[in-house]
């Protein structure tokens, strides 16, 4: 795998558990307001982090740590993420995987090996509306939610809450394919670093937080519903 960055401790990322994050580098995404644009296409030889280093320095960690979150840049595109997987598994780590969601075999068969505690999918728009807000189908993603729906492991849904991607209508029709009992959490946008700068002077902004509010109460009928 191509590792961007390593951060030892995080309380936030994986529910319940003290975890280290991996951050993966690529993706096959171009969100303007993604505010890690430094992993979605790393910079003409910026060198990753050793996988073998990462491994070692997890391994001294597992007294300390319970989990490992796998994130990026979008981790399924990565090769050997499942040996990656396993290899922490190895090592009793709890494994949660981040994910666009536009990889629904990598994620079937990752899910099927049990190599997975957690997920976290980003649902950025409806998909139907994927072909205009990312330039993607969109039925990959579709695909990911269903494999997800019919999963028993533990995850969670994550809509970025930025205009014109993000309305009442459209996470109306979010919801409606989200089955079983996973949470939704409203991310507010981090505007301090973003992929698309010219996004914002634009057509895009961020959701303000009243508008987010209520995006929360039309959810609310899940009762799992969150704002982050």
């Amino acid at each position: 795998m191509r590792i961007g960055a390593l951060q030892k401790t995080t309380l936030l990322d994986f529910p319940g558990k003290v975890s280290a994050i991996v951050f993966t580098q690529g993706c096959n995404f171009r969100c303007p307001y993604c505010h890690n644009p430094a992993l979605v296409s790393p910079a003409p030889g910026a060198p990753p982090v050793d996988q073998e280093d990462a491994l070692v320095f997890l391994d001294k960690r597992k007294r300390l740590l319970q989990g490992v979150v796998i994130t990026g840049g979008e981790p399924t595109l990565q090769q050997g993420l499942a040996d990656f997987c396993a290899a922490l598994k190895s090592m009793g780590y709890a494994v949660k995987l981040d994910t666009n969601g536009s990889s629904p075999d990598v994620l079937n068969n990752l899910l099927r090996s049990r190599l997975l505690d957690y997920v976290a999918m980003d649902v950025k728009a409806s998909p139907r509306k994927y072909p205009e807000a990312l330039g993607d189908p969109g039925d990959t993603v579709a695909e990911s939610m269903d494999v997800l729906n019919k999963s028993s492991i533990e995850h969670e849904f994550r809509i970025p809450c930025v205009a014109p991607f993000i309305d009442p209508d459209i996470l109306r029709e979010i919801l409606a394919l989200i089955q079983g009992h996973a949470s939704v959490f409203l991310q507010q946008a981090r505007l301090e670093r973003v992929l698309d700068p010219a996004f914002f002077a634009d057509k895009g902004r961020a959701l303000t937080r009243e508008e987010m509010e209520e995006l929360k109460r039309q959810a609310d009928s899940r009762g799992l519903c969150a704002i982050r």
